[in-house]
C-alpha cells in the first residue's frame, strides 16, 4: 500500500513537473508602495514615566530630575537592540553602537519643557572592518564602548576579539575605514572586556579612558601605551563597570550596573572628580541611583550634554539582550545642576614681625 502510494505520488509529481515546463511564467510581483532602501528606519518611541504608580513624579534622590524616558522599537528592522554605548553630538544627534556591530543614529526631540519626547531621522548601518566591509560574526562585531575624540574621530572598543579601533571622521560626518588603536596590555575574559570608553581631553587631545567590566581603568593615548589607574569598583561583586562619559575638567561620570535574580537590574551613575588620582584622593560629587520603581534594565551606555535650562543632561541607554525576552531598549534622561564650588579659604592673617628687644 505504501509502495503504491509512493509510486502514485511520484507519477503525479512527474506529470505536474511536465505540465509546469509548458506553463506561462507568473507575472512579476510589484510592491503596492515604494520599498525603503538605505539605512533609514522608523523609530517608535513610547514615553515611560519614572514611576508607573505616580506618573507625575520626576524627583530622584541626590538632586536629580527625571527629564523623560522612551521605549525604543522599530517596525522596519529586528536589529534595533543590544545598544551598548552612546554619545550626544551637535544638534542633539544621538549616536549609539550595538553588540551586533551596528551604528544607530537619530536626532533627539524635546518637548516645550525641554524634556525627552522622541527620536527622528533614525538610521541603522553596520560598522566596517579593516577591509572596509561590514563586520561579520558576533565575536568580531561585539561593540561595547564608544568615544568621540576632540577632532571628531571615533573610538570603538570590542568584546570577544578584544580590541580598540579608531574610525576617522569624514567630511560628511561619516565613519571612515578603521585602524587599530592602543589598548590595555591585559587578558580579558571572553564576555567581560572593555565596556567603558571615553575621550579624556584633560590629559591631552589624544587621551582616552578605558574601563574593564571588573572595574579596571587605564589611561591611554593614541601616541603612547596605556597605563593603569585606580579601579572604579561597584558596591559589590554583582556590579560591573559599563560606561564612562567625560565631564568638566578632570572629572568623569561612571556607570555601573548590577543584577541578581532577586533584585533585578540596578544602576549607579557617579560623578568622579579625577580618575587619575589615587583612590583615596578621588571625590564623588554626586550619584544617581536607578532602582526601586524607576524603569530598570541592563543600562550599558552613558552620555552627558546640556539641557535647555543649562543643567547637566544625563542620557542612559539599555542593552535589551542580556537575560530575558522581557527586556527593553530604554533611553532615559535626567537633569542635574552641580552645586557651586566651595568658597576659597580665607587668607591667613598677616603677622607683624616681632620686635627685637
Amino acid at each position: 500500500m505504501r509502495a503504491r502510494l509512493a509510486l502514485s505520488l511520484a507519477l503525479a509529481g512527474g506529470l505536474v513537473a511536465g505540465c509546469a515546463q509548458h506553463a506561462a511564467p507568473p507575472p512579476p510581483v510589484v510592491p503596492a508602495a515604494p520599498v525603503k532602501a538605505g539605512p533609514e528606519i522608523t523609530v517608535v518611541a513610547t514615553p515611560i514615566p519614572m514611576d508607573a504608580a505616580d506618573p507625575a513624579k520626576v524627583t530622584a534622590e541626590g538632586g536629580f530630575t527625571y527629564a523623560g524616558g522612551l521605549v525604543l522599537t522599530s517596525p522596519d528592522t529586528s536589529r534595533l537592540h543590544g545598544l551598548s554605548d552612546l554619545r550626544i553630538g551637535a544638534g542633539d544627534v544621538l549616536t549609539a553602537i550595538s553588540d551586533e556591530g551596528d551604528v544607530f543614529e537619530a536626532r533627539i526631540q524635546l518637548d516645550a519643557a525641554g524634556r525627552l519626547a522622541g527620536l527622528t531621522g533614525g538610521k541603522l548601518f553596520p560598522l566596517k572592518g579593516l577591509d572596509g566591509q561590514p563586520l561579520q560574526g558576533k565575536r568580531n562585531a561585539d561593540a561595547e564602548g564608544l568615544a568621540v575624540m576632540p577632532n571628531g574621530d571615533r573610538l570603538v572598543s570590542f568584546e570577544g576579539d578584544h580590541r580598540i579601533w579608531l574610525y576617522p571622521a569624514q567630511a560628511d560626518s561619516g565613519w571612515g575605514t578603521p585602524r587599530p588603536a592602543p589598548k590595555p596590555a591585559t587578558i580579558f575574559p571572553e564576555n567581560e572586556g572593555m565596556e567603558a570608553l571615553a575621550a579624556y581631553p584633560a590629559a591631552g587631545p589624544d587621551a582616552y579612558l578605558v574601563g574593564g567590566e571588573e572595574g579596571e581603568v587605564w589611561l591611554c593615548r593614541l601616541s603612547a601605551d596605556c597605563k593603569s589607574l585606580a579601579p572604579q569598583s561597584g558596591p559589590d561583586f554583582t556590579w560591573g563597570l559599563t560606561a564612562f562619559a567625560p565631564f568638566q575638567g578632570t572629572a568623569v561620570a561612571t556607570l555601573h550596573r548590577g543584577y541578581d535574580p532577586i533584585r533585578g537590574w540596578r544602576s549607579i551613575v557617579r560623578f568622579i572628580s579625577d580618575p587619575t588620582l589615587p583612590a583615596a584622593r578621588q571625590r564623588t560629587a554626586a550619584a544617581l541611583h536607578i532602582d526601586g520603581a524607576m524603569p530598570r534594565d541592563n543600562f550599558e551606555g552613558l552620555a552627558l550634554s546640556s539641557s535647555p535650562s543649562g543643567a547637566i543632561r544625563i542620557y542612559l541607554i539599555s542593552d535589551d539582550g542580556a537575560v530575558s525576552a522581557k527586556q527593553r531598549t530604554l533611553l532615559l534622561a535626567f537633569d542635574w545642576t552641580p552645586p557651586p564650588p566651595p568658597p576659597p579659604a580665607p587668607a591667613a592673617p598677616h603677622k607683624k614681625p616681632a620686635r627685637k628687644r
